[in-house]
């Protein structure tokens, strides 16, 4: 017995230790040397570091307070910033040993500011060059291919989870620098026409929907745009719809809350969209399975392709099916053992066979029991892995004890 106790007391240390080994707090790290103070300040307060907590594998390409008055004098605006700073944050891990073992010498990665949406080809590259004389030099690919700033010195590393590096210059590119505007000046219906949305843009538009997506937008928003071809396959069913639930359905697409892809990849479970209003929920559960979301509606699971831009507080993704509210269209239940055969059919069958077709346009009495199970469903769901380790923990307590 006493084996088993400390087997129970080795799992648990273990368990503790891998719940523990890729947190990370860029702001903690920064904060021990006063010479990246403004660096560190910049990185709050365009709400990078939050991305690059969020991160398991990123390198941080830091500059001192000398270095970042370069940007600061010339007046801009703090979401131009943002994307100066993001080419700064390399989505790889590079060490300094790693710096110097460069296969051919030189390499070129992507940066933060590749996934904005804002960088076009691949102006969001940094490269990275490991030159004569155990150097080694950085520069954003756009800005004519030129090494501007070179390493200092590491300041963090965590191996193959987070590297902080000192360099010289800040890194920066015309595309950078070039005149941000503030969310509220975005104009969505006119971002979603460009990004291959028009479909859905208009939607918002007959609706007058896209008011209440546009107001939104300063306190954060995250819309799921279905693709062109999505919207005109279902378009006829949209058409039959009350003007109510249409507007309901096209809300249906949108969260009041900025949620990058890290963010939906690191949790599974419930979310309200804009349509969700007192006990109607037009929630829907999202879920996520290695690199790929899905977003289940009980109608149907549409599927994360892309995404057209991600400007903080506003990120707009590309899904593959338009969301069917089940408030709206009935539910489609996991089927249970079929019965034996009988010469009466229910009155009911009928509609339980249409399960995806549209209901009335009120919500009725099966469509609430519907969305009560979901979300007792989603409870459990979302509560899993806690549950897990509970049980995990108090077996082997038990063991202990024993």
């Amino acid at each position: 017995m006493a084996y088993f106790r400390r087997a129970a007391t080795a799992m648990i240390f273990i368990f503790q230790l891998f719940a523990l080994s890729n947190a990370h707090n860029i702001t903690k790290i920064l904060a021990k040397d006063p010479d990246f103070s403004t660096f560190n300040h910049y990185l709050s307060a365009t709400h990078l570091a939050d991305e690059i907590n969020r991160r398991q594998t990123i390198t941080v390409l830091a500059v001192d307070n000398s270095a970042m008055n370069s940007i600061l004098s010339k007046g801009y605006s703090l979401y131009t910033i943002r994307n100066i700073l993001s080419l700064h944050v390399l989505v790889d891990y590079f060490g300094a040993k790693k710096l110097h073992q460069i296969t051919d010498g030189s390499t070129s990665t992507a940066s933060m500011f590749q996934s904005t949406g804002s960088a076009t080809g691949t102006s969001g590259y940094v490269n990275i060059t490991d030159i004569k004389g155990g150097k080694v030099a950085f520069g954003v690919q756009d800005d004519d291919s030129r090494l501007t700033a070179h390493y200092v010195k590491s300041i963090f590393e965590k191996a193959y989870n987070i590297s902080v590096l000192h360099i010289s210059q800040v890194l920066t590119s015309p595309e950078a620098e070039a005149p941000t505007a503030s969310p509220s000046d975005l104009i969505l219906t006119t971002i979603l026409e460009k990004q291959g949305c028009k479909a859905f843009s208009d939607m918002l538009k007959s609706t007058g929907a896209d008011k209440t997506f546009q107001d939104t937008v300063d306190g954060g928003l995250t819309v799921f745009c279905p693709s062109d071809s999505a919207v005109g396959k279902f378009m006829p069913k949209f058409k039959a719809l009350s003007a109510a639930n249409k507007t309901a359905l096209v809300l249906y697409h949108g969260m009041p809350v900025y949620q990058s892809l890290q963010m939906l990849r690191s949790g599974n479970g419930a979310v309200n969209t804009l349509a969700t209003e007192g006990n109607n929920k037009f929630d829907f559960t999202v879920q996520n399975d290695g690199e790929d979301v899905t977003l289940e509606t009980d109608v149907v699971t549409a599927k994360i392709m892309g995404t057209l831009k991600d400007q903080e507080p506003l990120i707009i993704y590309k899904v593959d099916k338009v969301l069917l509210p089940r408030e709206i269209y009935k539910a489609v239940k996991t089927a249970a053992p079929a019965p034996k055969s009988s010469k009466h059919k229910p009155k009911n069958a009928e509609a339980d066979e249409d399960a995806d077709g549209p209901s009335a346009d009120a919500p009725g009495d099966d469509d609430g029991e519907v969305a009560d199970d979901k979300n007792g469903a989603i409870h459990v769901m979302v509560s899993r892995s806690s549950v897990f380790v509970t049980a995990f923990v108090w077996l082997c307590f038990g063991v202990w004890f024993m």
